[in-house]
């Protein structure tokens, strides 16, 4: 039986899925601690005696093994643009779409203090952009000159103004400095061109990260590690919802990622508005959009959750009121292995989970807002309109393990009391209970169509 092998070297978990590309029918799943401090192999050894226990009786021969990766802390990169609302937006898009997670995003010419920042910051590349096509070349000039001077030895991706190209290769040429120019990320005012510098992150993630993160030993094992899992899972979404050559998608969606450390929200959809009477305003959004909530996670960052939630937001999902939130959501932090198993502990981590989805969901959607003019109240849309979006589709531990994951996934939904954010307002809920969302994205690059019938056959509908 011949079968893929599809790995996810995530940031706590390694988890491995077998799939029989000719009944297509996943044949086993298994996970396992991620060892990224030792050797990565060593979890992932665990988590492959698991599988092959599995499927003894089965006789797979693994004709291809694929993996992502998001452990060591995953893709981390800066982006570099000249208006913080513009170019150097445009430039965090890019990167969180290519699966980074965007530790600081700079604007108009960078400072010396700057500089150290960066080189200090345990980054692995830089996004590099400024100015449209044609437009202020000056700025990402300098920023280059600034990079190449301050003795910065990251890859660099430039995605800027094209007119400032043949300046920048020429200072770039003079150091040891690994760089990749592609197409600019905001070739025009207001207008977006993202998937070109995606491209490029993830061949350097690919060629020169990955060796750099431990995982040297995985590469003897596997084919290859094509991209972040965040990346992949942005990639299963958009096969998904648009569908392949020969398969239908199931139309508009969003992604809910609930982890230890973030909340990943993943849409696919134009977003336009779906009222009318309502103008658009602002930087165009990408199709496929992912943002990153750092502070809102069930581990990790479980304290910074309860910081930006507040108490009362939290203890609204909680039928004991008593609880103290503060020393739970501290607990949770300084516990990051911890496992609910009393009845109060797993509705504790659901009402987290409610309140990651709510503000993720906040944060991610666009927002209608009412303008005074003298030919009386306009209203403008900043960002996408999900209203009218067909499924909300969740993954993560505690959604799989939750009795009740379609009450959590509901708390990122449309609330009339707080009109202005543009949230599904009737959508369906899927469930990724045997966490195939990144295996599918790894599936996908090769045989689409499949992933497309294999995500079909085993999300699970939510009622």
């Amino acid at each position: 039986m011949k079968a893929y092998l599809l790995i996810d070297f995530g940031s706590t978990y390694t988890k491995l899925t077998a799939v029989d590309i000719e009944s297509e029918e996943i044949l086993a799943t298994a996970k396992d601690i991620t060892t990224v401090e030792s050797d990565i192999m060593t979890g992932f050894d665990k988590a492959y005696e698991n599988l092959m226990k599995q499927l003894e009786e089965k006789n797979v021969e693994f004709v291809k093994k694929l993996a992502c990766s998001s452990a060591a802390g995953g893709l981390k990169m800066v982006a570099i643009g000249l208006v913080p609302e513009l170019t150097a937006e445009a430039a965090k898009r890019a990167a969180l779409g290519a699966g980074a997670r965007v530790l600081k995003v700079y604007s108009y010419e960078l400072t010396s203090r700057e500089i150290e920042e960066i080189k200090n910051s345990n980054l692995d590349i830089i996004l590099l952009a400024g100015g449209t096509n044609g437009g202020n070349k000056e700025c990402i000039i300098h920023n280059a000159k600034m990079l190449a001077d301050g003795g910065v030895k990251l890859p660099i991706v430039v995605a800027g103004n094209k007119v400032a190209v043949d300046e920048i290769e020429k200072i770039f040429n003079t150091t040891d400095i690994y760089y990749r120019v592609t197409e600019n990320v905001m070739p025009k005012l207001n207008t977006l061109n993202v998937e070109p510098a995606r491209e490029e992150i993830r061949k350097i993630f690919m060629n020169k990260i990955i060796e750099a993160k431990g995982m040297k030993n995985a590469e003897n094992f596997i084919s290859g590690i094509l991209m972040p899992t965040p990346a992949a899972v942005l990639k299963a979404a958009r096969v998904l919802s648009e569908g392949s050559d020969k398969e239908e998608g199931i139309g508009d969606l969003v992604v809910v990622d609930i982890g230890g450390a973030t909340t990943d929200i993943h849409s696919i959809a134009d977003g336009e508005p779906s009222k009318p009477g309502v103008t658009l305003r602002g930087l165009e959004e990408p199709f496929a959009k992912r943002t990153v909530e750092g502070d809102l996670g069930m581990r990790y960052s479980a304290l910074s959750l309860w910081e930006a939630a507040g108490t009362r937001k939290i203890q609204k999902y909680l039928q004991n009121k008593a609880i103290n939130v503060e020393e739970n959501c501290k607990y949770r932090s300084e516990n990051i292995k911890m496992v609910p198993e009393t009845e109060e502990e797993i509705r504790f981590d659901e009402a987290m989970a409610k309140v990651a989805t709510d503000m993720a969901m906040e944060r991610h959607v666009g927002v209608i807002e009412s303008v005074y003019t003298p030919m009386g109240i306009i209203y403008s849309q900043v960002g996408k309109d999900l209203l009218s979006l067909k499924y909300l589709v969740g993954t993560g531990g505690v959604l799989v393990h939750s009795n009740n994951p379609a009450e959590i996934l509901k708390a990122g939904s449309f609330d009339i009391n707080n009109p202005t954010y543009l949230k599904p307002q009737a959508p369906g809920y899927l469930l990724d209970k045997t966490y195939i969302m990144s295996a599918m994205g790894l599936l996908a690059e090769e045989y689409p169509d499949m992933a497309v019938r294999i995500m079909k056959k085993y999300l699970i509908e939510l009622s």
